[in-house]
């Protein structure tokens, strides 16, 4: 267990338990339908080292036409333990290349996932407000993956 005073406070960490196995966790973090689901929609993703693909966020006027996106890669892909990857949103007016990483462990008769975003300069004013929103909406997508899990 990590502590407050452990804690990177440059980074989002966001531990969660489920009681889904790590092969069922692993599944809603990389098949495309589900991870539409609990975050976005994605263009050309594969869990597999070295794939680009794009995250469409949807717009807020009209849901069905994409048109801010966040351009990542694989970096890593552990089946049902560790999925990394890059994650630049390139609707920012000073687009930063953050990494997301998503470490998934056997725990009792479940699993515990830890999501560690990185790579927030919290001495910027702008990445310090980034990295506070990012939290926010990594907590919101956490609860969200809970519910695709359960269904």
């Amino acid at each position: 267990m990590i502590s407050d005073s452990e804690l990177n406070p440059a980074a989002v960490e966001i531990g969660s338990f489920f009681p889904q196995s790590p092969e069922a966790v692993w599944h809603a973090l990389t098949e495309p339908t589900l991870v539409e689901r609990w975050l976005m929609p994605s263009i050309g993703f594969v869990p597999a080292i070295g794939t680009h693909f794009i995250f469409a966020v949807p717009s807020g006027r009209n849901a069905t036409q994409p048109t801010d996106e966040i351009a990542c890669e694989v970096l890593m892909a552990r089946p049902a333990e560790q999925l990394t990857i890059t994650w630049v949103d390139l609707r920012a007016d000073y687009p930063a290349r953050w990494v997301v990483d998503f470490t998934i462990q056997p725990q009792g008769r479940g699993t515990r996932l830890l999501l560690t975003q990185t790579g927030f300069d919290i001495e910027n004013r702008r990445q310090k407000m980034a990295r506070n929103a990012m939290e926010r909406v990594w907590k919101g997508a956490l609860s969200r993956l809970r519910q695709v899990l359960d269904d």
